[in-house]
């Protein structure tokens, strides 16, 4: 899980993170793929649209296909394997969404999701103020990608730094908890498998995870 240059991250039994530049044709007949722009800029030609990249932007684009893209953005790649049905793409601009709210004062903005077309996974950009959650689990399999910010992963006692580009994968109902270590937020990349909210969490003893109100 340690950060590093572009190239892939992690190849799990539903999964392949990849982290890099984005220029180029692009076609997966055996998997459907979700990217995240984390910096540079350029276009992406999809469904026979253009459409703008910059950091912020994100990408559902099923199975079979075509996309390219041209510029210097990079971003980060999840191949879908085995995918649920889906058809068609989507382009989506996550600096302009309304975050939804979890445990522990944590937000979150939503990407590529069923409503988007993406029906096997969730994409979203989790923040996560300074302080520590307690330990929880979710019933989803998920990699996750430290965008911002300074932290820990805590399991079973043990700690992982991570930092801006550290790469995780959590299998589902892992208990686990990511705390920010720092003074300001702590943004994470995740998409995660069944789809469903970010925000459903559970306690070690399998109790549901209260999101804070107000």
């Amino acid at each position: 899980m340690e950060p590093g240059g572009d190239g892939p991250r992690f190849a799990t039994g539903g999964f392949t993170q990849h982290v890099g530049p984005l220029a180029g044709e692009h076609r997966r007949d055996d998997a459907d793929e979700v990217v995240y722009v984390v910096g540079g800029g350029g276009r992406v030609e999809l469904g026979g649209q253009r459409h703008e990249l910059r950091p912020g932007t994100a990408l559902f684009v099923s199975r079979g296909t075509p996309w390219s893209a041209e510029g210097d953005a990079r971003g980060v790649s999840v191949l879908v394997h085995d995918p649920e049905p889906a058809s068609g793409h989507a382009v989506l601009d996550l600096t302009a969404t309304d975050r939804g709210s979890a445990t522990a004062g944590r937000e979150f903005v939503l990407g590529a999701t069923p409503d988007t077309g993406c029906t096997s996974v969730t994409q979203f950009i989790g923040s996560i103020p300074p302080g520590r959650a307690p330990d929880h689990f979710h019933t989803y399999d998920e990699v996750i990608y430290v965008l911002e910010g300074d932290g820990v992963l805590e399991i079973a006692g043990e700690q992982a730094p991570l930092r801006p580009g550290t790469c995780v994968h959590l299998p589902a109902r892992l208990v686990h908890c990511l705390a920010n270590t720092g003074d300001s937020e702590l943004r994470v990349l995740g998409v995660f498998r069944p789809a469903g909210s970010p925000a459903e969490a559970y306690y070690p003893d399998g109790t549901l995870a209260v999101v804070p109100e107000g």
